[in-house]
């Protein structure tokens, strides 16, 4: 069964004796057992819930792998995976990465004796030149978060094997329907849900899934332990979204593709930054590995009074935080995602105060680079 098929099925259980082609939301908190020591397999929502388990078996089925758990939001799925390791070990992460993330792991599990080191995620010989007697893990996004480096993903997964490392995927740019990277070999795949998995703005939710078991049951216990659990609601909301993923990211890609090359002529940019285009580094790459290059575009302004221009002027595409949804939004990183980046690895990553982030809707493409050469040039022209 294709991909997109599957989406589109998420959720239905032909199990469910009243045929119910949408999954219920099963509001309840707890659950009636038949008998001293007989459950239906459903006891206390924090530890499973029906709605919030067809959710996790349609994921692990789009993955590919061997379970997949859902969490109030993206971090709470991240902060689950940090809490597998312990005091004293050392993960490699990309160093560009998602300021949220970064955060974390410099503020919160930094205080736990975890070592990290931030690393270029495209050169291969820094990262295994990273590599100490203690590192337990490699964490890495492709395309990065703001500045759309590529790895050689299946080049990292060979070095965590030869050195019996976990590899950590943050999938939330690509999304499972263009990319499944545990069937290259990854281990733990994280998307932030809230995204294109969700795809309409609405909710907060992280996934995590896995191919190997062991890992699996750990991160039940994580879970159940700490609570960060997705809601039968926004389990719903999500398993409705799912349904859409496929024909939602494929008009993105395609009105993405159409404004990174009007951007490309524009005299008031001077760089733009794509995978789908084909002198941006790492493009051959990600075309080998995904089914498409994503609908995120970061580009830079010539000069830094255009970025309040544009911000202040745009009518269509919102100045927001977040990524993936049906509606357009833009973001300035330098004060916004990546606010708490220290200044070095700003300048290291190419990271500065005229780079603009944009994550495209579903709107008319037109509209949307109406919207923007309207916005360069100061608001609607006469």
């Amino acid at each position: 069964m294709k991909l997109s098929t599957l989406l589109v099925r998420a959720g239905i259980n032909r199990e469910d004796v009243t045929g119910a082609v949408s999954m219920p939301i099963y509001q309840s908190a707890t659950f009636i057992h038949r008998g001293l020591g007989l459950s239906t397999g459903f006891d206390y929502s924090r530890t499973q819930n029906p709605t919030r388990f067809q959710l996790e078996k349609a994921i692990t089925q789009l993955e590919g792998g061997v379970d997949s758990l859902a969490f109030s939001s993206g971090m709470a799925a991240i902060t689950a995976v940090f809490m597998l390791f312990e005091s004293g070990d050392h993960i490699i992460i990309s160093d560009d990465l998602y300021g949220g993330t970064y955060r974390i792991v410099n503020q919160i599990f930094s205080k736990y004796q975890l070592n990290f080191s931030c690393v270029d995620i495209t050169d291969i010989e820094s990262v295994e030149n990273a590599i100490r007697p203690n590192t337990k893990a490699i964490f890495i996004e492709t395309p990065t978060n703001p500045m759309m480096k590529i790895a050689d993903v299946k080049r990292i997964v060979d070095i965590c094997r030869r050195n019996n490392l976990l590899c950590i995927f943050d999938n939330t740019f690509l999304s499972a329907y263009l990319f499944q990277p545990l069937k290259i070999g990854v281990d733990i795949v994280i998307e932030s849900a809230t995204k294109y998995l969700s795809g309409h703005n609405d909710l907060l939710a992280g996934i995590v899934s896995t191919s190997k078991q062991d890992i699996a049951e750990k991160l039940r216990f994580i879970q159940n332990s700490t609570g960060a659990v997705l809601s039968p609601n926004d389990s719903w909301l999500l398993l409705r979204g799912l349904k859409t993923l496929g024909v939602r990211m494929d008009r993105q890609q395609d009105n993405a593709q159409k404004i990174a090359q009007w951007l490309l002529c524009r005299p008031e940019i001077s760089k733009v930054l794509y995978p789908g285009l084909p002198h941006h580094p790492g493009h051959n790459i990600l075309k080998e590995l995904a089914n498409g290059f994503g609908a995120m575009i970061s580009f830079e302004v010539v000069d830094i009074a255009l970025v309040k221009r544009i911000l202040e002027n745009l009518e269509i595409i919102s100045f927001a935080e977040s990524l993936g949804g049906v509606e357009s939004l833009i973001t300035y990183p330098i004060e916004q995602t990546h606010k708490d980046i220290p200044d070095d690895l700003k300048k290291k990553i190419g990271l500065n105060d005229r780079i603009l982030r944009l994550s495209v809707g579903i709107e008319d493409s037109d509209d949307l680079i109406m919207d923007l050469e309207h916005a360069l040039l100061g608001g609607p022209q006469p």
